[in-house]
């Protein structure tokens, strides 16, 4: 609502309110507000959200049982203050108020939260299919809402080159990758504190990108890249969200008080997708958060992998795939060397981490955040240089 101010002679009365012109200062406030707000009101939710069920197929997924989940309900409701007073919204009485990209965007991120948490208060948990095409549907929307039903320009590794994607085919490309991020971030959330600093680092970075980098005229001229005038806007609310999960994390640090759930895992991992499509590069995904999707997207392909052997006939590993591959007879599928590697291998690999290397949780935690802000850095001039 300060952007309402921009253009407001009361900026002129008093001298102070030109700061509701500065991003930077929006940013700044953004990110404060929603960590403060978190920080200091999450406690007060603990007694009204639903209580995790517990991993069984989990390493330690047991000690998660009965702590209170589905967080990512009361970080999104705490970080809505935020976003009204940094977030522009348009001007009052404009048919176009709230319509920007950027709240169309929130929308979806409330409807991917209201699906997690949904799944999370549920006695019985969800089947994958069912999860499946929910964020399926949310990663549509969300592709929509970033293209507006109009040509979208994006710019790729290797070549200075940028390119006008027409709106349709870039909603049906960009639909798998936020599904992907969405379902990604969400299996890296197994160990207290790991999905949200992962997500927190990632974040960050793409704030920075929108901002410094396409968002900014001069640079984004330098670097050969198309300018984004909404780079600033994306900033801050990626910003809003890095606060909120700040303030969150202070309370799931090992050993955690509160789980944020499919709530708050589907949100944060549908935004990083987002922000970084909107940054004008679809690689920029595995660029900014490499961890997060080879811990976790790795698990997904994993599962496609071994349907797929079993479909062809190959001997999975599992009695009740390799009997559907054969028509009932698991004797008669063929053995697949693949398949043993893959079973062989626990993901995702945080758990394979905790039960092979011996690793404590708060071990995984530091040498996954090392590992993803050592690489992050080197992909990105990777990505931004060698053009």
């Amino acid at each position: 609502m300060l952007s309402l101010l921009q253009n407001s002679s009361l900026a002129d009365l008093w001298g102070p309110l030109r700061l509701a012109s500065s991003h930077l200062f929006l940013m700044g406030l953004a990110a404060s507000a929603a960590a403060l707000a978190v920080l200091l009101a999450l406690p007060r939710f603990f007694g009204s959200l639903p209580r995790d069920r517990g991993k069984v197929l989990v390493a330690d997924g047991k000690v998660s049982a009965g702590k209170p989940t589905g967080a990512g309900l009361p970080l999104f409701l705490l970080s809505l203050p935020a976003l009204l007073l940094a977030l522009p919204v348009g001007e009052c009485g404009n048919i176009r108020f709230f319509s920007s990209r950027q709240w169309q965007i929130v929308g979806c991120l409330a409807l991917a939260m209201t699906t997690g948490y949904l799944d999370d208060r549920s006695e019985k948990e969800w089947g994958r299919l069912r999860k499946g095409l929910l964020d399926l549907l949310v990663a549509f929307l969300a592709a929509l809402a970033l293209s507006h039903c109009q040509n979208v320009e994006v710019w790729l590794p290797v070549t200075k080159l940028s390119f006008s994607v027409p709106w349709p085919l870039y909603t049906a490309v960009c639909t798998p990758i936020l599904w992907f991020t969405i379902n990604s971030t969400n299996c890296s959330d197994g160990v207290d504190g790991l999905a949200g600093t992962l997500t927190l680092i990632s974040l960050a970075t793409l704030a920075g990108i929108l901002y410094v980098v396409v968002g900014h005229e001069a640079v984004a001229g330098y670097l050969l890249l198309p300018h984004n005038p909404e780079g600033a806007q994306w900033a801050i609310l990626c910003l809003a969200f890095c606060g909120a999960t700040a303030g969150y994390l202070w309370y799931n640090a090992w050993p955690s008080q509160v789980l944020m759930g499919d709530a708050g895992s589907r949100t944060l991992g549908l935004l990083v997708g987002v922000a970084a499509l909107a940054a004008g590069n679809p690689f920029l995904v595995l660029v900014t958060a490499p961890v997060v999707f080879i811990n976790g997207g790795t698990g997904l392909v994993k599962i496609v992998l071994l349907k797929l052997l079993a479909r062809c006939g190959f001997n999975i590993g599992a009695a009740e795939g390799a009997s559907r591959a054969s028509g009932g007879n698991a004797a008669q599928s063929r053995p697949c060397w693949l398949a043993r590697r893959l079973r062989s291998v626990r993901f995702p690999l945080h758990d394979e981490a905790k039960t092979e290397l011996h690793w404590s949780n708060p071990q995984v935690l530091m040498r996954f955040a090392l590992i993803q802000a050592g690489v992050m850095p080197l992909l990105l001039l990777l990505l931004l240089k060698i053009r």
